[in-house]
């Protein structure tokens, strides 16, 4: 696993974040919560800002163009997304404090068991219930039964998507789709004494995605970003804590560095359904073809990318435990990409091919994310 982070599940994850700001404000949780190795400052009420595509390694590398945040980050450690790095797996271990082995959301795209079709996680399918695919409980349904005021503040258009529902049902929805709404929004919430506000900001992601991180529409992203969160803090009482962090990083993929599915018919052998996104692939496979899967896979991509069955993927911790109703969600074979290797498919994920920064994997860049108190 050369060049890849494991997860920091229990530890510094997404899922222990809400449970640590839980106990932060005296409400714990539970004794599974208690072991969490993530210790935040007591405060009266909490504001968590969550920017996506926002990794440590990113922030640090660019400090100039976020000097509050860079700030901060200086004397902070970083925390780490789940396995894959990719934001519906991250909001939703960050929503419910479970791994994805045990929330199910798994990835951009897997397989719905039974059928040959794929979930995507940020579009959803009116035929796939969210609770029944994500039937856990919430830490903010966890928390709204604990007496917390609990409200998520987000654009208008993700109120009652599939994802919210799976990863923040329970808390109340404040659509609010101009930064200026989202602050004023965050900081009248956080007046209501032990209430915790969570608002999140996918702006930054976006810009990645379709400009590449460091071009000049990223780096100008990053530092609305940071105005952004610098005024909201000014705004907030001094009673309050403002967490800032992120659901993962990014890095660019240029065309040199990925392989099309399509110019390479040996790698469709024995392969029913291909899931995942471009840095993190599920291979669904026919009965029987896993091992040469593998094989021919490894042989392609070479060092390019980390080839296994879901079993070693499994053993090495990267989904945290899985459980039984997940586990066919996971491709039989994984396939996890180093440096700046994507697969794609011209056929299959035409808009993909599109996108110049990418994320999913275990690299650094993608893993690391800020946790940032003040």
């Amino acid at each position: 696993m050369t060049g890849f982070l494991a997860p920091a599940y229990g530890e510094r994850s997404l899922g222990d974040v809400l449970p640590a700001v839980a106990a932060a404000m005296g409400v714990p949780l539970g004794t599974s919560e208690a072991r969490s190795g993530l210790e935040l400052p007591s405060a009266a009420a909490y504001v968590v800002f969550l920017v996506d595509g926002m990794g440590t390694n990113l922030l640090r590398r660019y400090a100039h163009a976020a000097p509050f945040l860079a700030s901060l980050s200086e004397d902070q450690e970083a925390g780490t997304a789940g396995v894959p790095s990719t934001t519906a797996t991250s909001l939703t271990s960050f929503g419910t404090g479970l791994t994805p082995g045990g929330h199910g959301l798994v990835g951009y795209t897997s397989r719905i068991p039974g059928t040959e079709h794929l979930l995507n996680a940020l579009q959803w399918r009116k035929d796939v219930d969210p609770v029944e695919w994500q039937p856990n409980q919430t830490v903010f349904q966890r928390l709204g039964e604990a007496g917390v005021p609990v409200t998520v503040i987000n654009k208008r258009a993700f109120g009652g998507s599939g994802l919210t529902i799976a990863a923040h049902r329970g808390a109340e929805f404040v659509g609010a789709d101009r930064v200026g709404e989202r602050i004023a929004s965050a900081v009248a919430l956080s007046r209501v004494p032990g209430s915790l506000t969570y608002l999140y900001d996918g702006d930054l992601d976006w810009t990645g995605h379709k400009y590449g991180v460091a071009s000049s529409p990223w780096l100008q992203q990053l530092s609305m970003i940071d105005a952004e969160a610098e005024q909201l803090r000014d705004a907030l009482d001094p009673s309050v804590r403002l967490l800032v962090l992120a659901d993962h990083g990014m890095v660019d993929s240029p065309a040199t560095s990925r392989t099309d599915i399509d110019d390479f018919p040996e790698l469709r052998h024995g392969v029913a359904l291909v899931g995942g996104e471009a840095r993190f692939r599920h291979l669904y496979c026919s009965r029987g073809a896993v091992d040469d899967v593998v094989a021919t896979w490894a042989e392609t991509l070479g060092d390019k990318a980390e080839v296994m069955t879901r079993e070693t993927a499994i053993r090495r911790g990267w989904f945290g435990p899985v459980t039984p109703s997940v586990l066919p969600r996971l491709g039989d074979v994984i396939v996890a990409s180093h440096g700046e290797h994507a697969v794609v498919s011209t056929s299959l994920f035409q808009y993909e091919t599109t996108l110049v920064g990418l994320h999913g994997s275990l690299t650094p860049d993608e893993m690391l994310i800020p946790l940032l108190v003040s």
